[in-house]
């Protein structure tokens, strides 16, 4: 643990956001990529001037970074422009894993000129004492040139108390079906115990924000329809799992610990959910799925020689503990990491040979990508991708353009930029 400790306090100096987390494999690189895929990429800088971006968005040619202290910048005709689209410099929160998180743009953009945005506050009303600070999902109106948002156009949609400065997730994504998905972590601290974390059904280890749906939202993915609400700030999907039935209904999916980056591939919803001392994993997270925490991390027991593979009976009825379709350790010879970062499924043109493969990383800095490819079984085979120049010092995030081209997001000594991937 304290090894840990020391690499995230070195990934802050560079001003990376610290999120801590897995397959058993000693597989060599190219082991477990498709046969066409290539076995390097490289990483052309598309945008720099950034401190620690997070999160981008693409519309009409532009990209919108949103770099963790608080700005959302406009990437335009191969630079940034000096005024940002919206910023929250003065209002966001930092230290810990806090910040400007997340950024998503209203499906119909730019027809509904919306931005959506995640990010820490100070304390507001309703927050217990002794809290860290107060989760905020906002939305902000942006002008019809898509250069500005205005900033007295915020209408917050969701307030919630985090009672550590960790375990924030922060990522948000629509989801083909128009509504937004919003990933909360499970209060911070470790091992979902201590203040703010509730107990829950399982006697083995204290604590339980992922697997309590009626206390609070964290360890959690929600789902809410930004269009509805009539006089209130969101309306919930009728089809939401919990809709009916014991819990909150916001809930979509929960058992996670803290989901660090989301994407969508069509219909599926790849979740990135960083673990506690051992495993990281990727979930295919599905309407009322319960991926485990903190009774399992990864698909492994937590804490605890033995442990459930679901709930009792008499919890949702029995309900499944599901295992990720991607884990890896934090120690070993081959796929290997400390906190997952994750990415998206490769639909564009460029690396033809990754098409339909999942690319993502690991905060650990070894000039490497991972790539996830799902077999005809229905299992998933991992593998790594070298990195064939330069690259950061520390991968943050990554991105998706309409053209199914991957970009990633990562810090250095020297700033913040935006990469895509390109061949070697």
């Amino acid at each position: 643990m304290h090894s840990r400790r020391r690499f995230l306090a070195t990934a802050a100096a560079v001003g990376a956001v610290g999120v801590a987390g897995c397959n058993d494999s000693t597989a060599p690189a190219t082991e477990g990529l498709p046969e066409a895929a290539p076995t390097a990429v490289g990483l052309e800088r598309v945008a720099t001037g950034l401190r620690a971006p997070l999160a981008i968005a693409f519309a009409d040619n532009r990209r919108y970074v949103a770099d963790r202290q608080g700005a959302v910048s406009v990437h335009e005709d191969g630079s940034l422009r000096d005024e940002p689209l919206l910023d929250l410099r003065e209002t966001v929160v930092l230290g810990g894993e806090r910040g400007l998180l997340g950024i998503a743009l209203h499906p119909d953009f730019p027809d509904t000129p919306r931005l959506y945005v995640r990010y820490s506050a100070e304390p507001r009303a309703g927050t217990p004492d002794g809290y860290s600070h107060t989760f905020v999902l906002s939305e902000f109106r942006v002008r019809p040139d898509g250069r500005r948002a205005r900033r007295d156009s915020e209408r917050t949609l969701l307030e919630i108390p985090e009672p550590q400065s960790n375990h924030n997730a922060g990522d948000i994504a629509f989801g083909p079906d128009g509504y937004l998905y919003v990933p909360v972590g499970d209060g911070g601290g470790g091992g979902d115990r201590g203040r703010g974390h509730v107990a829950d059904w399982y006697d083995a280890n204290a604590g339980g924000n992922g697997q309590d749906v009626t206390e609070n939202r964290l360890g959690s993915v929600l789902r809410i329809d930004v269009d509805g609400g009539d006089d209130r700030p969101y309306a919930v999907p009728d089809d939401n799992p919990l809709v009916g039935r014991p819990g909150l209904d916001e809930h979509y999916a929960w058992g996670l610990r803290n989901p660090w980056r989301v994407s969508f591939d069509g219909n599926r919803l790849f979740v990135a959910d960083v673990g506690q001392n051992r495993y990281e994993e990727v979930d295919l997270v599905e309407a009322g799925g319960n991926y485990g925490w903190n009774v399992r991390e990864g698909a492994h027991c937590y804490d605890a020689g033995e442990c459930p593979t679901e709930t009792p009976s008499d919890v949702r009825g029995g309900e499944p503990l599901v295992d990720p379709i991607i884990e890896y350790p934090h120690d070993g010879d081959g796929v290997a990491g400390i906190s997952v970062i994750g990415g998206y499924v490769y639909r564009g043109s460029a690396l033809s040979g990754l098409d339909g493969s999942y690319v993502f990383g690991d905060l650990r800095p070894e000039g490497r990508l991972f790539v996830a490819t799902e077999t005809e079984s229905g299992g998933w085979d991992l593998g790594t991708l070298a990195i064939d120049g330069a690259a950061p010092q520390q991968l943050l995030s990554f991105g998706r353009d309409p053209d199914g081209e991957v970009y990633a997001l990562g810090a250095g000594e020297d700033g913040g930029a935006v990469y895509r991937l390109v061949p070697a």
